[in-house]
Parts: C-alpha cells; structure tokens; sequence
C-alpha cells in the first residue's frame, strides 16, 4: 500500500509496516516552503511511531487542500490507523488528491477502482486514471493505460495508442515495453513493421536484462542479413 517519502529535491521510498507515506516533489504542484516542512514533519512523526500526530498533521494539511496529506490520510483510514476508519472517506481522499494532481493517488485510485477495492470494479474509470497519471509522466501508468488499449480492457481495443503508450514507457526504462514494443515493430502490430527498429528496441531490453530479448536480436539479425539487396 503505497505511502511515497520524498524530499523536495529527490524521491525516496520508505516502508512502514506494510505502508508507505509521501511528500510530493514531481508528483505534484509544488507546495509553499512552510506547508512543504509541515508535511515533512508530519511524514516524520509517522515514521517514527507516532501516529496520532502524525494524523493530526494530514488532517490539518488535508483540509487545506495539500494532495499528498490527502493520499497519506486515505492510505491511513485503509489501512486501519485511524481511530474510526472509512472507506468512503479513504475515496474521497484518494479521489481529492488525485484531482489536485499527485500521480501516485491516481495510481492507486486506478488500481482500487480495476480491483474493486471500494466497490465494484470499474476498468473504465480505473484506465482514465492510468491515462491520467501515465500524461503526467509514470512509467508504470503507461505501461498499464498501453496494455489496456492493446487488450480492450477498459478501454476501446487500439493498438496504435498502445504502442505509443509503451514508446513513452520504453522510453523511460520500462524493460517490458522495450521488449513488447519492439515486437510490435516486429509484426507490424499497431505500427509500420520495421525490423530496425525492432533491432534497437530489442537491444536496449537486452542491455537492460530481459532474458528473451538477446534471442530475438540474433532472430532480426539473421533476417535482416537476409534481406534482398
């Protein structure tokens, strides 16, 4: 359950008994440099065990609109670490701080709503915020928003707007949409096929580890050596 930690200048991620919790730096607008030290210390103070001003602190920056106080207190009411969790209000929370912009409630608001956390899944919702956090620049959201439009699940089957999805994330490092992207410059599958390019993107995944991807490259290799001319 994800409660992200980071600084103003750099992400990083802590786990607390199962949970995470996090200050935004580019996951969301910028705060004011005291609100941004008022979560830092309120981050701080869960960190270190106490909770009960710890939750004083989100509620207090969560009702003056603060996205990531808004996320840590819906992740502490579904995760019971509140006097008298509620789910209902754990949505509102995650929906609010999703909303004001902070990519991992809207990651997590997809997931709840594709498991059916909260109720009964809802892939539609669930993939407009994968879309939504995957244009604001998640790789893990591209790669989610990319699977659905190449599977129909959520969303109309489009394998075009699949394998731009997974560029972005191929882009940024996600090894399994270097690997799947260049398949499908392989076959042609929602792009011209273009076995160079499938080349390149089988490359950078093998350079990266995956474990298929230095089979394929001696596969377009071979075929490429054989082209006409």
């Amino acid at each position: 359950m994800p409660i992200l930690r980071s600084s103003i200048h750099a992400i990083c991620v802590v786990c607390i008994a199962g949970a995470l919790i996090t200050t935004p730096a580019a996951a969301a607008p910028p705060l004011p440099q005291r609100t941004q030290s008022e979560l830092d210390l309120a981050v701080l103070a869960y960190a270190s065990g106490r909770k009960a001003e710890a939750l004083r602190s989100f509620e207090a920056l969560a009702r003056q609109g603060v996205p990531a106080a808004q996320f840590n207190l819906a992740v502490m009411n579904i995760e019971h670490e509140v006097p008298h969790p509620d789910a209902a209000r754990a949505l509102r929370l995650l929906t609010q701080s999703a909303e004001g912009g902070f990519v991992t409630a809207q990651i997590m608001l997809a997931r709840s709503f594709e498991s059916g956390r909260f109720g009964a899944r809802d892939l539609k919702r669930a993939m407009r915020w994968y879309e939504t956090a995957a244009s604001a620049g998640s790789a893990e959201a591209q790669v989610e928003i990319a699977t659905g439009y190449y599977l129909g699940r959520g969303v109309a089957k489009d394998a075009a707007q699949a394998a731009n999805w997974y560029r972005e994330a191929a882009k940024q490092g996600d090894i399994g949409a270097q690997y799947i992207l260049a398949s499908m410059y392989e076959h042609g599958d929602g792009v011209e096929s273009d076995l160079r390019l499938a080349r390149y993107w089988y490359d950078i995944a093998a350079q990266n580890g995956d474990e298929a991807a230095p089979g394929k490259l001696k596969e377009i290799d071979a075929r490429i050596a054989a082209e006409p001319g």
